[in-house]
């Protein structure tokens, strides 16, 4: 304290009763935050109790991530401090949902063992807006469909209506199932192989509808495999074929093997899986009954 009689501080003063350090309080100064009240006979700056308790604040709003100017504006009555914490609140959103996207693409980098090529790529992936995201999946959904007038129309919409955005707080595994997810859905093997279970939806539909296409041979081929399965009949046991005749008929069995392998492999089996994920929904495929179907046509094709 200057010892004349006026109580007020110098710099060094100033930091002892605050705990900062002379370096802060002089840049803050310095940037206009903290101007002096005054100056000694030998040119030290000046500050008195009002300039501790907008240190104290100017201390507080950094502490919480704003930066000068808004701390400026503040100070100078120009807006509220309200005002100013619901815009950094907003501002923050934006960073966490960055900073997670971050720590999702490094984990799945580590995970995988990436090269530095294919970190790039998922990387970029991740960051995709949600109109770049619609994008490849219309993209996606187009080339399944086009030209095939009598396919689906409830599977082609729901398909091209199926949320592929970001959570607004996504969770590592949906980060890196948007990443897998996008890279399956531009993979020309993929789309390949899901034109073709188009190319027979809409077969089916032009024409009689077999056996595989309908909701009651859904039903009917979960509830008679997953039986199977649970008396651990193997799908190249006798047993098997019985249960192949009670569900097919009659029905050309090759023709029926051939949809469901279009429609039911392991990476179409992906592709719901991490659907299932990016909506945050239980996936209830029933993959396995499907597999068992498929390995006990498989064992008898062609007799």
């Amino acid at each position: 304290m200057i010892d004349d009689g006026t109580a007020l501080l110098t710099i060094g003063e100033l930091a002892r009763a605050t705990g900062l350090t002379v370096r802060t309080i002089r840049y803050w100064s310095d940037e206009g935050a903290l101007p002096p009240v005054g100056r000694s006979a030998g040119g030290y700056r000046l500050y008195d109790s009002a300039s501790v308790a907008r240190l104290e604040l100017i201390h507080t709003l950094r502490e919480l991530g704003l930066g000068l100017d808004d701390v400026r504006r503040v100070l100078a009555g120009e807006t509220t401090v309200a005002e100013v914490a619901a815009a950094h609140v907003v501002a923050l959103d934006a960073q966490i949902g960055a900073l997670k996207v971050t720590r999702a693409v490094l984990s799945t980098v580590a995970r995988r063992g990436s090269t530095a090529e294919e970190m790039t790529l998922m990387n970029k992936l991740a960051r995709l807006s949600t109109a770049e995201r619609r994008r490849i999946l219309e993209e996606f959904v187009e080339e399944m469909f086009h030209g095939l007038d009598t396919a689906d129309p409830d599977i082609r919409e729901r398909m091209r209506n199926t949320a592929v955005d970001l959570p607004d707080d996504p969770t590592p595994e949906q980060v890196d199932a948007w990443v897998e997810l996008a890279e399956l859905i531009q993979d020309p093997a993929f789309r390949a192989q899901m034109r073709e279970a188009a190319e027979f939806n809409a077969a089916d539909r032009g024409h009689s509808t077999p056996a595989g296409a309908s909701m009651w041979f859904y039903k009917r081929l979960v509830q008679l495999a997953g039986q199977a399965r649970e008396r651990g009949i193997a799908p190249e046991a006798p047993e098997a074929g019985r249960i192949l005749r009670e569900l097919l008929g009659d029905a050309d069995r090759d023709a029926v093997l051939a949809r469901m392998k279009s429609s039911h492999n392991v990476r179409a089996a992906r592709y719901r899986e991490l659907m299932a994920t990016l909506k945050g929904t239980t996936l209830q495929a029933h993959e396995e009954e499907f597999a068992w179907v498929v390995a006990a046509l498989e064992a008898r094709a062609g007799r």
